[in-house]
């Protein structure tokens, strides 16, 4: 069964302040608008919500933007450094000791059992 949609939503217009706002539907969509702000006769804008007086400044006069930095290839933590030295064997296995590599006969202490 196809639904036919109600009757879409007229083109509105309204000021905000000094920005002129004109309210059109937005295409494929039944119920939302798209508000489109103009500064004296120029377009700064378009919105998918109603805009505040704040948000038409926003778009007339935005904050600048610091510039992107490009990423730099040269930091690569967790690797080694260019020219350096393989760590030794003895360096390698410093911290992560296996069961295996325990000497033979080392006494393992039992846990304590408190008495209450």
């Amino acid at each position: 069964m196809i639904r036919e949609h109600p009757a879409r939503q007229a083109r509105s217009k309204f000021m905000v302040g000094k920005y002129e706002i004109i309210a059109q539907p937005i295409p494929g969509s039944a119920h939302m608008l798209r508000y489109t702000v103009f500064f004296k006769g120029a377009r700064i804008g378009a919105m998918a919500s109603v805009p505040t007086e704040s948000d038409c400044r926003f778009l007339e006069n935005p904050p600048p933007v610091p510039p992107v930095k490009p990423f730099q290839v040269f930091y690569r933590p967790g690797r080694p450094k260019k020219g350096s030295q393989p760590p030794s064997h003895a360096d390698r296995n410093l911290g992560n000791s296996t069961h295996e590599e325990l000497p033979a006969g080392l006494a393992i202490p039992a846990p304590e059992k408190s008495v209450d």
